[in-house]
């Protein structure tokens, strides 16, 4: 308690504050600008903090984290592009309530389950720290390959449509992962002589071709914006922001669930918010007594996408400061700072820097906190600025955008042609009921599946066949359990809805 006070006391200084503050809002913008991500703007803040305090350019980097991931949200729901890989859940339902309408009731649901999420990694982080940094060590090599399993066969269940689209789809975004250096061998593979294709296909680079070129093309081909189409009815609506307060507050099981989810795939390095709003709002539509309204404009699954993303801020940093693994690729710059600044990872971080260390963590509560009166107030600014752009404005703007953004990933042409080569592959697949989602699971879990696998099999190369490597640990065979689940559960559903349509049409 001593230490955690002297830390509250290093905080409310007005240089700390302002830098909180600042750092949200810049997080925010960044994050809701398709084509930026938190890991683009830590890079950019990063040399910065070399010349700040060791505390000073933590909280910055936390920061502007915190804001990111809670940016990400408004372009996923304005646009329909996810701002940050951890919002692409949030366009399931986000976008359709907006399009109907409901933007400005979309966007408050979206920051009071931001905060609730931020505010309950923080504690977790505080709290659990040990435990959970014991329970990731049991992850090894076949554990991650049946993790990248389970989120594969989840592809079926979150698939709107056809539950063959759906694997195809992840099919072909594991196909795309494929490209590039080994991760193990070091074997070139489908580089077709281009050097900078042996980085592989940027997971950024891919989102923005897959979720925003397909939504301009549409935007172009009407000749009039989407989204200013859509959502100007009902626009206006007073009084949106207390009913939609209260029935965020109204569903603590999703809540919680979702919030757990996302902290128990936070602290396995690797997985990211991408995973877990994907895993949570599968979660919820299982739970929820309205399954038939998920990917419709449900706030029940905007709610478990976005409180889940934005546990993991603080719940990724388990692993990153006790063991120097970083749980997500912006934690990774900042463990850079934090060596930058002559700190360890390790047990002496929570004990020679606790004021420090617990600084940190807690500015990262206070920025959600202050998320939630920017995004109340200024996100209706926000979104009403986006509202009234001219179709002839926001399209080539929202280009732009892209463009520069895939560039400046690798300083690269080829990004750009890789991000435009799947913007239309994505709007034709779009047209033939292909959603772009399974495909950007299929690249993010890919390379997690092939490392874990080939790792797992060199491990059990002294047994008759190595392949059983990865059916010894009893994490590996509840993860496998979970995945033969998810499979059969659309078939369970489906019958139960036929079961239950032929009682009604009965006498």
């Amino acid at each position: 308690m001593d230490v955690l006070t002297a830390a509250l006391g290093q905080l409310f200084v007005p240089y700390h504050l302002a830098i909180i503050v600042g750092g949200t809002i810049a997080g925010l913008f960044v994050g809701a600008m398709p084509g930026l991500s938190a890991t683009m703007a830590l890079a950019v803040l990063l040399p910065f903090t070399f010349a700040m305090p060791a505390l000073a350019g933590l909280i910055g980097l936390g920061s502007v984290y915190m804001g990111a991931i809670y940016g990400g949200a408004f372009s996923a729901i304005l646009i329909n592009a996810p701002g940050t890989p951890s919002s692409i859940a949030t366009t399931f339902d986000g976008y359709p309530m907006a399009k109907a309408g409901r933007a400005e009731e979309a966007l408050t649901a979206a920051t009071i389950a931001s905060v609730l999420g931020g505010l309950f990694g923080v504690f977790a982080l505080l709290v659990l720290a040990p435990p959970l940094a014991a329970f990731s060590l049991r992850f090894g090599p076949p554990e991650y390959f049946w993790v990248a399993v389970l989120g594969l066969t989840l592809i079926g269940s979150l698939s709107a449509g056809s539950l063959l689209k759906g694997l195809l789809g992840g099919a072909l975004g594991v196909l795309l992962s494929i490209i590039g250096v080994s991760p193990i061998g070091g074997e070139s593979r489908f580089t077709y002589g281009f050097p900078v294709l042996q980085g592989g296909v940027e997971l950024i680079v891919a989102l923005i071709g897959l979720f925003v070129i397909p939504e301009l093309l549409v935007m172009a081909g009407t000749g009039i914006a989407a989204l200013t189409r859509s959502t100007s009815v009902g626009s206006n609506r007073k009084g949106v922001m207390w009913p939609t307060i209260k029935r965020v507050l109204s569903m603590p099981g999703n809540l919680l669930r979702s919030m757990v989810i996302g902290e128990v795939v936070s602290v396995i390095p690797g997985a990211g918010g991408n995973i877990a709003g994907l895993l949570a709002y599968n979660e919820a539509k299982r739970a929820s007594k309205h399954p038939e309204e998920y990917g419709k404009g449900s706030i029940e699954g905007l709610v478990a996408s976005e409180s889940s993303n934005n546990v993991t801020v603080a719940g990724s940093m388990v692993p990153l400061l006790t063991l120097g693994i970083p749980g997500a690729p912006p934690d990774a710059l900042i463990l850079g700072a934090m060596l930058m600044h002559g700190l360890r990872p390790g047990a002496e971080l929570f004990t020679v820097s606790g004021v420090l260390t617990y600084g940190f963590i807690l500015s990262m509560g206070l920025a959600a906190l202050v998320m939630l009166p920017i995004g109340l107030l200024g996100g209706r600014l926000i979104y009403q600025t986006v509202v009234r752009v001219p179709p002839y404005f926001l399209v080539p703007t929202i280009a732009t955008m892209a463009i520069l953004g895939s560039y400046a990933l690798r300083n690269s042409m080829t990004d750009v042609m890789i991000m435009l080569v799947l913007g239309i592959a994505g709007y034709i697949l779009k047209e033939l009921g292909f959603h772009p989602a399974p495909i950007a699971l299929g690249l993010i879990l890919g390379p997690i599946a092939e490392t874990g696998f080939v790792q797992a099999t060199l491990m059990g190369s002294s047994l008759t066949y190595p392949f059983l490597k990865l059916f010894e640990s009893p994490l590996s065979r509840i993860l496998i359990a979970l995945s033969l689940l998810a499979i059969v559960w659309p078939y369970v559903t489906a019958w139960r809805h036929r079961r239950q349509r032929a009682r009604g049409g009965t006498p």
